[in-house]
């Protein structure tokens, strides 16, 4: 018999693992901490009626002998063990139990005993682990509710916790509370306590929850005039109606369950963030709309974009180091399968450590090992990225999976992986996949056929000369992974219209506004930082050592900027207007790298694409009359980077206007310009084709893009998709 096994009890004789003998008690006594004497269970003391039905008599001796089991706190502690902990072993239960020393060993096996008999708990013999039965649970529960009942029958004032327990009202807790979680002066919170236990003692309440003192303690913070103090303290969370409608509106939740959770979970964070976390000029400007912060809910939480080299993450294998021990561990890639396995697991979790997009280069080096057999290598590949595709998302808009191509290098390898995602595309409604192509060292017209095919089914490429996210966000040549913080956008038609058509004044506005922000963006940093030290983004932390290997920047994102400057403030477009524009960019890139300097990171200033421009355009009309809003509107919300119709480019030339402008932005933004090549729904592959090559020898970066019709219940996508989907007959064409 081997030191340290579990064996389940015996009604004769138990031996544990550390070797004890326990001879089972008489059933006539049982021995409790050498003091107690206790009638046994199977003694039937009761004054029976022989005359009674012998069902009601089997019954009523059966409940006195469960109360009778249930009258030893120590059998009611195994069984909140077993209930909370789940399936135990002999050795882990009585461990957890309190029965430690071997002294102990025969005193917790006849417990564990009279439980056994009752059918309390029960032995899985194959896997040698004790569980509690229903009738446990049962039983576990009237105890506890028994318990609540008879103290507040008690008379005195008692409260219902968040750890789900019951206690006597003590108003020290209090204290301790407003001391340690609102850092309240000692004074003060015996102030502040003594007026809210005059509150409750007043309400002659039996029966009080932490939620409710809470509440009260807020309540008499703010008529004190405390709101930073009663700021701290505030609880977050949700109405119980908002949960509701939660629940009964899913129709755009994607993501089942998961997505609820993280909706409520970023509502939460959300208010953590504008009450506790920005700065209060910084907040009010968001909520007034002076600034938008896309994704609130998960700003100290995770970094907006990221540039990795897949490669090294491959090279070094999937090792978390103590998180997600449930995730397979991959040390090497040797072979094909293996390539395809790592692939599919590192883009499923790095996504999960980027708000909006993570770049991935290296992939073609990475390939090229396998290169041998190209068939089957595609068909890898497909199987890659559609596996992909069902990572976990925390937002409605899913992070954007880039892999970025360098062309000039193995074109074969090149042209296999985008025959690969072209065929993704027609598979997938929407992907979170996309492609970047650099073209600074090689031939457009080599994939231009591709890439066009690709743009008419939906795909989402961007093409560019130099490092940049098909967001539009920029950063500088470098060989170490690169995380960017943005997520701010500056409404700069708000700042024009409250600055009475004054240029300077405006810039002014602008470079006030700026500096708070980018001071809040500082901080959010060192969170980001903080939490990624201690594992929250476990591929950061752990696998590559990012934080400490890596450089960080920040992104301020302007929309508006022609709106601003030649609508609102009323400058014509031409010479003079245009360096007016000019100055603005000048004062924001000028501003950012002066306080970038003086917090020790990277600011630099973009024109991109941002999720709050429709939420200004609505709130400037709200505040200033929709038709003073609109007036300043081409296409219906404020302007973003620069938009150029496919139908223009063809007579494009280098010293056009247009192209002129484009060239200075792109040079005067260090942070991304993004312009957008907009293709009609009925553009040709042909069309695209020729637009996309002469739109190549004009600008160092854009993004081709052409809506594609596809139907919102079965996900069916074709460019000729009528009214009525001819796939499940929906009307739901989007």
């Amino acid at each position: 018999m081997g030191k340290g096994k579990d064996l389940e009890l015996d009604d004769n004789i138990e031996v544990d693992g550390d070797k004890d003998l326990d001879l089972d008690l008489d059933d006539d006594i049982e021995i409790d901490d050498g003091k107690d004497l206790e009638i046994d269970d199977d003694m039937d003391l009761g004054d029976d009626d022989p005359s009674r039905g012998g069902l009601i008599q089997s019954t009523s001796k059966r409940v006195r002998m469960i109360f009778s089991v249930m009258a030893s706190p120590n059998r009611i502690d195994i069984l909140r063990i077993l209930n909370s902990k789940g399936p135990l072993t002999y050795s882990e239960l009585k461990s957890l139990a309190g029965f430690k020393s071997k002294k102990e060993s025969g005193k917790f096996a006849y417990h564990l005993r009279k439980l056994l008999r009752q059918s309390l708990v029960a032995l899985n013999k194959s896997e040698r682990r004790y569980t509690i039965t229903n009738l446990g649970k049962l039983v576990l529960s009237l105890a506890r509710q028994i318990e609540e009942r008879s103290i507040i029958e008690s008379g005195k004032m008692y409260v219902r916790t968040s750890h789900d327990s019951i206690e006597e009202f003590n108003s020290h807790k209090i204290i301790q509370s407003l001391v340690r979680e609102g850092s309240l002066p000692l004074e003060l919170s015996q102030k502040i306590t003594e007026e809210v236990e005059n509150r409750i003692y007043k309400y002659q309440t039996s029966y009080l929850t932490g939620a409710l003192i809470r509440e009260m303690v807020n309540s008499v913070l703010l008529e004190h005039g405390h709101e930073e103090y009663r700021n701290k303290l505030a609880r977050l969370g949700l109405p119980v109606f908002e949960i509701q409608e939660m629940l009964t509106n899913t129709e755009h939740v994607d993501n089942g369950v998961e997505g609820i959770l993280f909706k409520a979970g970023r509502t939460v964070f959300t208010e953590r963030l504008l009450t506790n976390i920005l700065p209060k000029d910084v907040a009010d400007s968001h909520l007034s709309g002076d600034l938008h912060i896309s994704n609130p809910g998960l700003w100290s939480l995770l970094p907006d974009t990221l540039f990795v080299n897949i490669k090294d993450l491959i090279d070094e294998g999937i090792e978390l180091q103590g998180k997600g021990l449930n995730i397979t561990k991959i040390s090497s890639v040797k072979t094909l399968d293996d390539l395809t396995t790592c692939l599919s697991m590192i883009m499923s979790l790095i996504s999960k450590e980027a708000t909006q997009e993570v770049v991935l280069d290296g992939i073609v080096q990475v390939l090229s090992k396998f290169s041998k057999n190209m068939s089957d290598l595609e068909t890898k590949l497909l199987q890659v990225f559609s596996t992909s595709s069902t990572s976990t998302s925390y937002t409605n808009n899913p992070t954007t999976l880039a892999f970025r191509l360098q062309l000039g290098s193995d074109l074969k390898l090149v042209k296999a992986i985008l025959s690969t995602y072209k065929t993704y595309v027609k598979n997938t409604p929407i992907p979170k996949i996309s492609i970047i192509i650099n073209y600074g060292s090689g031939k457009i017209t080599d994939v231009s056929g591709l890439l066009s095919e690709i743009i008419s089914l939906g795909g989402n490429i961007l093409l560019s000369k130099s490092i940049m996210s098909t967001h539009g966000v920029q950063i500088k040549e470098a060989n170490t992974t690169t995380i960017n913080l943005g997520s701010v956008t500056i409404n700069l038609p708000r700042l024009a219209l409250e600055s009475n058509k004054d240029e300077t004044y405006f810039r002014a506005r602008l470079a006030l506004l700026m500096k708070p922000t980018i001071a809040a963006m500082s901080l959010r940093k060192k969170d980001i930082a903080d939490l990624t030290r201690r594992g929250v983004n476990p591929i950061l932390a752990k696998n590559t050592q990012y934080m400490q290997r890596s450089s960080i920047s920040l992104t301020v994102n302007l929309v508006g900027l022609s709106e601003s400057v030649f609508n609102i403030l009323g400058h014509k477009n031409d010479k003079d207007g245009k360096e007016i524009l000019q100055k603005v960019i000048d004062t924001a890139v000028d501003v950012a790298g002066k306080k970038g300097k003086e917090i020790g990171v990277d600011t630099t200033i973009s024109l991109i694409h941002s999720d709050g421009t429709e939420r200004f355009t609505t709130l400037d009309g709200e505040k200033y009359g929709k038709n003073s809003v609109i007036d300043s509107l081409k296409g219906g919300f404020y302007s973003e980077g620069i938009v150029i119709d496919s139908s223009e480019v063809e007579t494009f030339t280098p010293k056009n206007e247009k192209v002129i402008e484009c060239t200075k932005l792109e040079k005067s933004v260090n942070g991304g310009l993004l312009t957008c090549l907009n293709f009609d729904k009925k553009s040709s592959i042909s069309d695209i084709k020729k637009s996309i090559e002469k739109a190549a020898s004009l600008f160092s970066s854009f993004k081709p893009i052409k809506k594609v019709t596809l139907c919102g219940d079965c996900g069916y996508k074709d460019e000729k998709l009528g009214e009525k989907c001819p796939n499940c007959k929906s009307q739901f064409i989007i």
